[in-house]
């Protein structure tokens, strides 16, 4: 076990390593790309297969309990040390993470996109990959914090060399606020460490340990200037405006990737760090996290309304970017609440949001491909997408997507959503009721604007504009009397990579929301273990 999550980790830094040199003879092949490509499918598979193994191997009866554990000393003068574990909150996050680059390396394979040659683009993606599995797996402070800068490089790169258009404004605006969020995270974690005298996560956690040196404003000046840093990342509104940008440029991959394992780099550092260790502190600051995420989640969906009308020019991608803020809101809503169903909640809606929104991304990757655009506009006129008509399959899966991310009951999106609310219902002890009843009120209209504008999303781009599309060999439309078209061509339905690379997600999709025992189970002895001091 030990060796599986180390590997786990270690590996796509490797694999990244070789994507870079030149290949052997024998494996060259004709195609030298396509050689590079399939290396990267390779390396993230067997990463994929060693956290599934992990999962397989995992105590599911002790999931409370750190597991797969390597502890070394590697800088003994500061106390720092390798320390990796994985618990129930932790396994289905490192899970998420290798099916989703595994998924964009076979989406890939078949689908590079333009840019610099493949080589470069391999090695980042598996360097990501290390980086986000690392944020997951280490228990040290200074390590979370090397962890999760080690992302930042990579994705800025692939915004800036393989994006569409805007991408160098896109990605410098990327890196720039994630840094700046970055370093003030930086100074908290050094206050904690240094006034505690430990950086390990485990011994932090426990009320009898090292964090009882924690003064009240020490804790409260410390989850600040952490929460800033994972704010930025989560992203908490106002603090999101890069979000929109940089997944608005950056190539398929790379938005399925942001969307589905960076975002939670940062609410997984609520939950890890601030929650455990700064409790008090964090019980202080929570009605302003739970105001916060609560005008997250309206803005958000009244962004996507503004995006979706008639006329306005939006941008598809832009507008599942905007979603993802209020989606993360519900995320931010149930740890403020600090409540066993609020965090659980919390954790569920991020597992949810990853499988919904990195499936949404692929899709509209895959429509741009299509239609070349995202245009709403262009996407929902008379010979616009009306991908039912054109494309039934394509059609039906982004259908199911939308109503998936609406939260529909029985679907993933649902229940994360739900105990959120119902954490902050009945919010922990302390904390004001009237006030967080009010956030609860207004995560509840953003359910309702969530569903207004993904069903309008759907009406536009599955059904069209008046013309009725029908299925036609592809090639230009026939005249009608006027000299129009009369019917709009048929497009490319799902092709056989396309199904491998996205029914995985509609699958999870489903699994998830009529069995989220499977996924409560593993994180609700943890997150019970962590707000009980380690008891």
């Amino acid at each position: 076990m030990q060796i599986l999550l180390a590997g786990a980790v270690v590996l796509p830094l490797v694999g990244a390593l070789a994507a870079l040199l030149p290949a052997p003879p024998g494996l060259k092949g004709k195609n030298p790309d396509q050689a590079v490509l399939r290396h990267g499918v390779t390396v993230t598979g067997v990463v994929l297969a060693a956290t599934i193994a992990l999962a397989a191997g995992f105590d599911h009866a002790h999931p409370a309990r750190m597991q797969a554990t390597t502890d070394l000393s590697w800088i003994p003068a500061l106390g720092i040390r390798v320390h990796l574990g994985v618990d129930g909150i932790s396994l289905p996050l490192l899970v998420l993470t290798a099916l989703l680059t595994f998924l964009c390396a076979v989406y890939s394979y078949f689908n590079m996109p333009t840019g610099p040659s493949p080589k470069a683009f391999v090695a980042l993606i598996l360097v990501l990959e290390s980086g986000t599995l690392a944020t997951f797996a280490v228990l040290d402070l200074m390590l979370f914090f090397l962890a999760f800068e080690m992302v930042l490089i990579p994705m800025y790169f692939l915004i800036a060399r393989w994006g569409g258009a805007g991408r160098q404004a896109a990605a410098w605006k990327f890196i720039l606020y994630t840094l700046l969020g970055s370093v003030v995270m930086l100074l908290g974690l050094l206050l904690i460490g240094l006034k505690s005298g430990t950086f390990d996560m485990v011994a932090l956690a426990t009320d009898n340990g090292p964090k009882a040196q924690l003064s009240h404003t020490a804790q409260v000046v410390a989850v600040l200037a952490v929460g800033i840093g994972l704010a930025v990342k989560s992203p908490m509104w106002p603090l999101h405006s890069w979000l929109p940008d940089a997944h608005t440029a950056a190539p398929t991959a790379g938005s399925v990737l942001l969307a589905g394992v960076l975002l939670k780099m940062g609410t997984y550092g609520f939950v890890r760090i601030a929650l455990p260790v700064t409790p008090d502190g964090l019980h202080t600051l929570a009605p302003y996290l739970g105001a916060l995420a609560a005008v997250g989640i309206v803005y958000g969906s009244l962004a996507c309304l503004a995006l979706v009308r008639t006329g306005a020019k939006g941008d598809l991608k832009r507008l599942i970017a905007y979603s993802s803020v209020g989606h993360m809101g519900f995320v931010l809503l149930g740890i403020a609440s600090m409540t066993p169903t609020g965090v659980n909640g919390a954790l569920f809606a991020n597992i949810a949001h990853g499988l919904i929104t990195g499936l949404l991304f692929f899709l509209v990757g895959g429509l741009k491909d299509r239609t070349g655009t995202t245009d709403l506009d262009a996407l929902s006129g008379t010979t616009g997408a009306a991908l039912y008509g054109r494309a039934p399959r394509f059609g039906g899966l982004l259908a199911f997507a939308a109503v998936a991310s609406l939260g529909l009951p029985g679907l993933a999106g649902f229940w994360g959503e739900m105990l959120a609310m119902f954490g902050a219902f009945h919010p922990a002890a302390g904390l004001s009721r009237p006030a967080f009843l009010t956030f609860m009120t207004l995560a509840g209209l953003g359910t309702l604007l969530t569903a207004a504008y993904l069903l309008l999303v759907v009406r536009r781009v599955c059904m069209g504009g008046t013309l009725k599309a029908q299925a036609a060999p592809t090639g230009p439309a026939a005249p009608d009397d006027t000299g129009g078209p009369a019917t709009a061509p048929a497009l490319p339905d799902l092709a056989r990579y396309e199904y491998a690379a996205w029914s995985p997600l509609a699958v999870l999709t489903v699994l998830a929301g009529l069995w989220p025992a499977a996924l409560l189970g593993l994180t609700d002895p943890a997150v019970q273990q962590l707000l009980g001091g380690g008891k």
